[in-house]
C-alpha cells in the first residue's frame, strides 16, 4: 500500500476503499467483507456513538434495521480471525510508519472501559485508569510498534479476571474459548511479545509502566526473548546501590550439601529506589530535554546509575546483572516523580535513556484517539468474540489514519469529513446515545 500510494496518491477516499479491500479479504465471506467495510466506514464517520445501531443509521438511514443486523452479525457472531486482520493492518500501515525511521519501540500497556452491570465478558471491579479508581470495568492488554513519529497497535486481548476464568456458566454465555484461562496482564503482554517475535515484526525496545516493570518475572521474560527494555518502577522497589551486591553463599562447613544461596545481613541489604535517589548528591542530576511539546520544550532533571535488581535474590546463587536505574526529579518538586529500570548497554548516554523512557507517551495518544474518535470503548455487546472483533476493526480504521499521516501532507490526506454520510431520519435517536 505504501509504495502504491507514493507512486499514485489518488484521492483519500480511493485509498481508503483500497485499504478496506485488503482488510475485508481477511474475513473470507463476501457478505462479511461488505459488512466489515461498512463497519470501518462507520467508525470514521462523525458521530457521538460508534456502537452498531447509530453507525448503521448513519450509513443507511433508510434501512437501519437491516444494516444493523448485518453489521452486528459480522462483529458479534461471525467467526473470522482477529490475528489475520491485525496482520493485514500492520502490513499496510507499518511500511508507512517506517518511512520516518525504523521501528524503535514495542510499547505494552492496558486500558479499561467502565461498564454497568456484570454480564459483559471480563467485567469486574478493578482499577480503571480512565476514572483513576477501582470501578466496574473491562480491561484489555495491547502491544504497539512505534518509532518517534507514529505508533500502531499490533496485538490486543481482553484481560479475563480469575472469577470469570473459573465460572463455566458465565464463560459459556460470553463465548470464552476453552483454551483461554486466567492470565495476569503481564503474562498476556509477554505472550504478545513472544508472538510478535515469531511473526517477524521489526523489534523495538520494550516500554511499559510500573505495572509491568515492577514484576521481575516480566523483565526476565523480556530479556529471555532477546529484547531490550526501559520499564517503569514503583518507588518502593528495592535495588542494590552501585558497587554493592548480595553476599556470596556461606562457607561450606564440610558437612551436608554446600550452601548455594546468596545472603543478606542487617547491615547489608538492598534499598528502595526512592531512598537511593534522594541520597544522591546534587551533581548527580542533569537537565535533559527529550522532545518538543505543544508549546515548549519538555525538560526535567534526571539521574542514571548502575544498580542490581534485588527481588528474591536470596533464592539465587548469583547476583542479578547490573542495569540502569533512571530517575526523574523535576526542579522544584519535593521528591522524585518517576523511576525506570533498563537493560540497555552500560555505555548508553543519559539523553538516550531519557528519550527512550519518555517515548511511552505515544501509547497515550493512541488510546486517546481510539477511544474518543474511533469508538474503541463504545461496543455494547457482551461476548468475547464481539469485544475482539470490534477492537480489531477499530485498529484497522485507526491504522489507515496513521498511514495517511505518515505518507501525505495535510492537504492530500484522507479526512473523515469527506466521507459521504446520508442524512439521518428526522428525530432518529439510537438506543443509549444522544442526538446523532
Amino acid at each position: 500500500m505504501a509504495k502504491e500510494q507514493t507512486r499514485r496518491p489518488g484521492t483519500g477516499e480511493a485509498r481508503f476503499a483500497a485499504y478496506l479491500e485488503v482488510i475485508a479479504a481477511m474475513l473470507g465471506d463476501v457478505r462479511r467483507a461488505a459488512s466489515a467495510r461498512a463497519y470501518c466506514t462507520g467508525l470514521l464517520l462523525p458521530g457521538e456513538r460508534k456502537s452498531v445501531e447509530p453507525m448503521a443509521a448513519r450509513i443507511e438511514p433508510g434501512r437501519v434495521q437491516a444494516k444493523h443486523q448485518s453489521m452486528h452479525h459480522v462483529v458479534a457472531k461471525a467467526g473470522w480471525d482477529d490475528a489475520a486482520v491485525l496482520r493485514a493492518v500492520r502490513e499496510q500501515a507499518l511500511p508507512a510508519i517506517e518511512r520516518h525511521g525504523p521501528v524503535r519501540y514495542w510499547i505494552v500497556d492496558d486500558t479499561a472501559f467502565p461498564k454497568q452491570g456484570e454480564h459483559s465478558v471480563g467485567v469486574a471491579r478493578q482499577y480503571c485508569g480512565q476514572l483513576g479508581k477501582q470501578e466496574n470495568c473491562q480491561a484489555a492488554v495491547s502491544l504497539s510498534a512505534a518509532n518517534d513519529h507514529a505508533s500502531l497497535p499490533v496485538a490486543y486481548r481482553l484481560y479475563l479476571p480469575d472469577a470469570w476464568a473459573e465460572d463455566p456458566v458465565r464463560r459459556a454465555k460470553a463465548g470464552v474459548p476453552e483454551e483461554v484461562g486466567f492470565e495476569t496482564k503481564t503474562a498476556i503482554a509477554l505472550g504478545q511479545l513472544r508472538q510478535a517475535r515469531e511473526a517477524g515484526i521489526p523489534a523495538g525496545i520494550v516500554l511499559g509502566d510500573a505495572a509491568y516493570g515492577d514484576e521481575s518475572d516480566f523483565r526476565v521474560g523480556v530479556a529471555e526473548l532477546g529484547l531490550r527494555y526501559v520499564l517503569g518502577l514503583r518507588s518502593a522497589t528495592t535495588v542494590w546501590p552501585p558497587g554493592r551486591a548480595p553476599r556470596p553463599p556461606a562457607p561450606w562447613s564440610g558437612r551436608g550439601r554446600p550452601p548455594a544461596r546468596l545472603r543478606r545481613s542487617p547491615g547489608h541489604r538492598p534499598v528502595p529506589v526512592k531512598d537511593l535517589a534522594t541520597s544522591l548528591p546534587p551533581r548527580a542530576w542533569r537537565a535533559v530535554t527529550w522532545r518538543e511539546g505543544s508549546r515548549t520544550e519538555l525538560t526535567s532533571r534526571f539521574a542514571a546509575l548502575r544498580v542490581r535488581p534485588a527481588h528474591r535474590d536470596t533464592l539465587r546463587s548469583e547476583p542479578r546483572p547490573e542495569e540502569w536505574l533512571l530517575v526523574e526529579w523535576p526542579k522544584g518538586a519535593e521528591e522524585p516523580s518517576k523511576y525506570w529500570l533498563s537493560n540497555l548497554p552500560p555505555r548508553t548516554a543519559l539523553k538516550a535513556l531519557v528519550h527512550t523512557a519518555k517515548a511511552r507517551w505515544l501509547i497515550e495518544r493512541d488510546y486517546q484517539e481510539l477511544k474518543q474518535e474511533i469508538g474503541l470503548g463504545h461496543y455494547e455487546g457482551r461476548g468475547w468474540r464481539g469485544f475482539h472483533h470490534h477492537a480489531s476493526l477499530c485498529i484497522a480504521a485507526y491504522g489507515f489514519l496513521v498511514a495517511e499521516r505518515c505518507l501525505f501532507p495535510p492537504q492530500q490526506r484522507f479526512t473523515r469529513r469527506r466521507l459521504e454520510a446520508p442524512v439521518l431520519p428526522e428525530g432518529f435517536q439510537p438506543r443509549g446515545a444522544g442526538p446523532a
